[in-house]
């Protein structure tokens, strides 16, 4: 259980999770929208990990409704939610919705006033330790684009002005990072208050509507961003969820480096090597002269990726900055990564392999962006 008080952000902690999903309705679409929710109850009910779910309507607005869902932990959802089965099932669902929004919480604490329970009771499946941090929160999406057009994707990502980073009083668009990686591009923000107001108000800025409109072309998937489904289901495909950041155990140093590395896992263990590279992480994130200083893990299926920030060059420490340092890890990571698919095989062990390893793994820059005020 993941209990460093320096982890921001994390998916393998074992608490439970409560989701909230916010709706407004449109008018006449109450009956439509009930339908749609009965049906995807009775699916979602034997989803291994879900344990309950409420349909809430505000007593002040007709038009407000609250759906509030239980799982065992937030490895379980984190699958569900990103699965084709939700993506179709929620469809019927979003077409009676004008707006909607996503939150979700690990339990901390709990009151049983009816039958109190045992300390130890009482602690299961809780969040272990409030969770501290700045206030920035890490996102990503990765999407793959035809074989032959990466130099002009690049060209079109790596060129246009950015838009205002200040949303309102409390949000704001901290960082843009893109990176490539063969024909994958990943792009990892760092937000400032309310996520979906920064996209949205993104998503709003003729700038970035260009860059999309230009690179729809050279996409693997076709999206319409016009079509809000198509949208949507785009962007829930795309999603690459942060499973862990964490950042070391003193002051910021200046002169930080970004990079992001790629991890393609052996099939069906991408979330093993993402846990086991989270893991290696909390371990680092202990060492006073360490390399890196924060580190993000983020994970989809068999894609894994994990954004680091550094005091030097990586090739000075591969171990590392790979996240395997210490006894036996490099074999561990061996079995996990599917080294074929970036160009590398052969034991870890081998210095020559780690260095030719972390050559492969690191994904090229194409543009890393930080707000002016911060």
């Amino acid at each position: 259980m993941t209990k460093s008080a320096r982890i921001s952000q994390s998916a393998f902690d074992g608490s439970r999770l409560r989701v909230i999903l916010l709706l407004d309705l449109y008018e006449g679409a109450q009956q439509q929208f009930l339908d749609a929710y009965e049906h995807m109850r009775n699916t979602v009910a034997s989803v291994p990990g879900h344990i309950s779910d409420q349909l809430c309507q505000s007593i002040e607005n007709p038009s407000q409704w609250l759906i509030t869902s239980e799982w065992e932990s937030a490895l379980p959802f984190l699958d569900w939610v990103n699965s084709e089965e939700h993506i179709k099932i929620v469809r019927p669902m979003h077409s009676c919705v004008r707006d909607t929004r996503s939150m979700r919480y690990s339990v901390l604490r709990e009151t049983h006033p009816e039958q109190p329970l045992t300390p130890e009771a009482a602690r299961a499946n809780l969040q272990p330790a409030a969770r501290v941090g700045a206030g920035r929160t890490r996102h990503a999406l990765t999407f793959t684009v035809k074989p032959g057009s990466e130099s002009k994707v690049v060209d079109i990502l790596a060129n246009y002005d950015a838009p205002e980073a200040r949303i309102n009083g409390i949000t704001r668009l901290h960082r843009t990072s893109l990176f490539m990686h063969g024909n994958r591009v990943v792009r990892a923000v760092e937000v400032e208050g309310d996520l979906l107001a920064t996209l949205c108000h993104v998503a709003a800025q003729p700038e970035v509507q260009a860059v999309e409109e230009a690179i729809n072309p050279h996409l693997e998937a076709d999206r319409d961003l016009s079509d809000p489904d198509s949208a949507r289901v785009f962007f829930t495909r795309a999603a690459l969820p942060a499973m862990q950041h964490v950042e070391a155990g003193r002051p910021e140093p200046a002169g930080l480096r970004r990079h992001m590395l790629y991890y393609p896992a052996v099939a069906g263990h991408g979330l093993e090597l993402a846990r086991f590279l989270a893991r290696q992480d909390e371990a680092a994130a202990n060492d006073p002269d360490g390399l890196v200083y924060a580190s993000t893990v983020f994970q989809r299926d068999d894609v894994v990726t994990r954004m680091i920030d550094v005091t030097g060059e990586l090739d000075l420490d591969p171990l590392s900055a790979l996240g395997i340092k210490g006894q036996g890890k490099a074999a561990e990571l061996e079995r996990l990564l599917d080294g074929a698919a970036i160009g590398v095989e052969g034991s870890l062990d081998s210095e020559r392999t780690l260095h030719r390893l972390l050559a492969h793994a690191d994904m090229m820059p194409v543009t890393d962006r930080v707000s002016a005020d911060s």
